[in-house]
């Protein structure tokens, strides 16, 4: 492990043992799937209370972690309970000011304009873009900042608007993709989402940029399961529906969903 996962490791652990100590709860800032995987492969005796992770929205990619003192765990988490724990951080939503004269803005344009205000990447969870408009989940401490000093994306003026966080629900866009696979292995799915190579592939589960529900995969022989999500570090991801039959040859005809 190295330093800097070394050091979130034992912040983690310091959050549990204030929350069980302190008999409240206690919150991570916002963790991106590679810190996600250490929070979830902490052993179970390092950490002295159960935790929750939420985003916003169901499979967001990144996510507050939430340490819950014993009259708070649950075994079952459910998103409306998640809601309930009071994460926080907000949710404001980012349109332009005149859409006539709005540009075509992407997730990389909304960031860039939100982290050059000073605001640390920590502090923000995922940046939803759909059509001319996004949501962005933040700290917050930090919401009011953000919609006082943030004014223009690009060359588009903007209009910033906190929403409230429960009646926010967001289903994500995704396009069907069928195609025929030998096994339903890890690298097997991605080579027929991607269009790459299995070589290349597995230079990239090697190199630690695939997530399995959030955690992290180094071999390409893992077999996935039916609504796995299967994150790919600067390709996208994807959820894998299931096996829709056997061909003659053998092989299995499989259905993927790819976010758009």
């Amino acid at each position: 492990m190295l330093k800097d996962e070394q050091l979130l490791a034992k912040r983690l652990i310091e959050l549990s043992k204030t929350a069980y100590y302190r008999d409240t709860i206690t919150y991570s800032d916002f963790l991106n799937l590679n810190e996600l995987n250490i929070l979830h492969s902490l052993p179970k005796d390092m950490l002295d209370t159960n935790y929750a992770t939420f985003g916003g929205y169901n499979s967001a990619e990144r996510q507050m972690a939430a340490f819950l003192p014993d009259a708070l765990s649950f075994s079952e988490t459910r998103e409306t309970d998640l809601e309930d724990i009071g994460f926080p951080f907000a949710a404001v939503s980012i349109a332009p000011l005149h859409e006539k004269f709005a540009q075509i803005l992407s997730h990389r344009d909304y960031l860039g304009a939100i982290l050059n205000l000073g605001i640390e990447r920590s502090k923000l969870g995922d940046i939803l873009v759909e059509g001319d408009k996004s949501v962005v989940f933040i700290h917050e401490g930090l919401s009011s900042f953000l919609q006082e000093e943030l004014s223009r994306v690009g060359h588009t003026s903007v209009k910033l608007c906190e929403m409230n966080l429960k009646d926010y629900h967001y289903t994500p866009r995704f396009e069907e993709i069928k195609g025929t696979v030998a096994s339903v292995r890890l690298d097997s799915l991605l080579s027929l989402v991607f269009s790459s190579s299995r070589t290349k592939l597995t230079s990239l589960i090697e190199g630690e940029k695939v997530f399995v529900n959030g955690r992290l995969m180094t071999t390409n022989s893992c077999q996935v399961k039916e609504e796995d999500v299967i994150s790919v570090r600067g390709m996208g991801k994807i959820r894998y529906k299931g096996i829709l039959s056997r061909t003659k040859k053998n092989r299995f005809l499989i259905l993927i969903h790819k976010y758009i």
